[in-house]
């Protein structure tokens, strides 16, 4: 099993969207990256977990967690003019865009930050809080995950 962190803006998908959909599930689309792109075709499997990030946002940080329930198929967005992310150069005979599917897990007993993350030495290596790294798709090693919650059992250091 592998382990990632996954990035929305919760106006646009945030996870109360995840879990209101039919059995929690829904596609993990628009994802306009190639780094991106090769992580769902190379390494993301079913039974992976993610956390869900919500960014762009006030606060923004780690919401809840998901389970990847799908390997990487076409993203079909990209080849409707109507759509948001559509690409002109997408061929649905050759797709340059993929996605997968992921099903709602749970919210977080409580969000977990990003200036928190950020303040943790232990998860200075986090792809998240190194200067300069704007993917909406990362990897989160084994540790780094269950450091991550073990901070959601302690108060945020930010009510102190």
């Amino acid at each position: 099993m592998a382990y990632w962190l996954m990035k929305s803006e919760p106006d646009v998908y945030g996870i109360d969207h995840l879990a209101a959909e039919p059995d929690g599930v829904e596609h993990w689309d628009g994802i306009r990256n190639y780094q991106v792109r090769n992580l769902f075709r190379d390494q993301f499997q079913p039974g992976d977990l993610a956390f869900f990030y919500h960014s762009n946002t006030k606060v923004p940080g780690i919401v809840g967690v998901m389970e990847v329930v799908s390997g990487a198929y076409p993203d079909h967005t990209a080849f409707d003019p109507d759509e948001k992310y559509y690409d002109p150069k997408s061929d649905p005979d050759n797709p340059r865009w993929l996605m997968v599917d992921v099903r709602y897990v749970r919210h977080l007993d409580r969000l977990i930050s990003l200036a928190e993350l950020k303040a943790d030495p232990a998860l200075a290596d986090m792809r998240l809080v190194q200067r300069g790294n704007r993917l909406s798709v990362m990897p989160v090693t084994e540790a780094q995950w269950q450091h991550i919650l073990e901070m959601e059992k302690q108060d945020d250091p930010s009510n102190r």
